[in-house]
């Protein structure tokens, strides 16, 4: 049996924020990821987190890369990994730097390469207490295990499914949510199930979600859409509501963004709409 995510459902989920809060206190996120080739990814995931409301995000991305990302905005906190890729040596440089954060994005962009860096760094980031979001590249069986017994978020589509589960994801709805919870529960993870209807599940309960649009196969939106996980987690919302409130925004931000320009939205027209549809869920002590 699943829920359909509606606002109503959501709203309770969302943290109520203090009035007197001071920055940093709603929310830091780190989103590590991108490479010579895929330097946007890490930027949508950063605008996802942004958008979540969060005070803080940070970006360690390759040097290669850091100036255009740098460039892009100067809204993030922006560290030069020390290699062209995820190694062991520049995730240890990575740690030693790293401020205190409440959440982690990994993957966007970051692109086939050895596990060892990605094993270390989550193994390192659980043991902060770090939650954790995996996306793309960070989507295997090695690097979820690694997580176990962490907070961690699964945001595969059905190729990254199939490289996680060894399984065909089922086309019938009702097959679909039955897989994703008995792969949530084998994970130890929510899993955040991509596509037409999006299926959460955390093992126990599952959760669906039917906002969004076909312009939404534009390239960018699922990094955005891993990223406003990354932000939700940090504003301390339990991880299956996390996951489905960001599916939930995503896909009405892609509804907005389509009514405006038809099927030729980008995943940054995407994001401009972010701030009106979560502003509903927004929440704060008038104490």
């Amino acid at each position: 049996m699943a829920t359909e995510s509606t606002e109503g459902l959501l709203t309770p989920h969302f943290p109520i924020r203090r009035r007197e809060s001071r920055k940093g206190e709603n929310g830091r996120v780190i989103v590590v990821g991108g490479s010579w080739l895929y330097h946007g990814a890490p930027l949508h995931a950063a605008e996802g987190a942004a958008r979540a409301g969060v005070d803080l995000v940070y970006l360690a991305v390759p040097k290669v890369i850091v100036d255009p990302v740098r460039s892009a905005s100067p809204d993030y906190i922006v560290y030069p990994l020390a290699d062209a890729k995820l190694t062991t040596g520049a995730v240890r440089r990575l740690l030693k730097w790293l401020p205190e954060v409440e959440s982690a994005v990994v993957g966007p962009g970051l692109g086939r390469q050895s596990e060892e860096g990605l094993l270390l760094l989550c193994r390192s980031l659980k043991e902060r207490g770090v939650s954790i979001v995996l996306d793309a590249d960070a989507l295997k069986p090695t690097v979820v295990e690694a997580c176990r017994g962490g907070v961690v978020v699964l945001t595969p589509h059905a190729g990254e499914y199939r490289r996680l589960t060894g399984k065909e994801l089922p086309a019938p709805l009702d097959l679909r949510v039955a897989a994703v919870k008995e792969a949530a529960a084998s994970l130890g993870a929510v899993v955040l199930s991509k596509g037409p209807v999006d299926v959460v599940s955390d093992g126990a309960d599952v959760l669906i979600n039917r906002t969004g649009c076909s312009a939404m196969t534009v390239g960018g939106t699922g990094d955005v859409l891993a990223g406003l996980v990354g932000g939700l987690l940090a504003l301390k919302m339990k991880p299956l509501y996390a996951a489905a409130a960001a599916a939930y925004a995503n896909g009405r931000a892609g509804e907005r963004a389509k009514q405006e320009l038809g099927n030729h939205i980008t995943a940054s027209d995407l994001v401009r709409h972010l701030p009106a549809i979560l502003r509903v869920f927004d929440r704060e002590d008038v104490a």
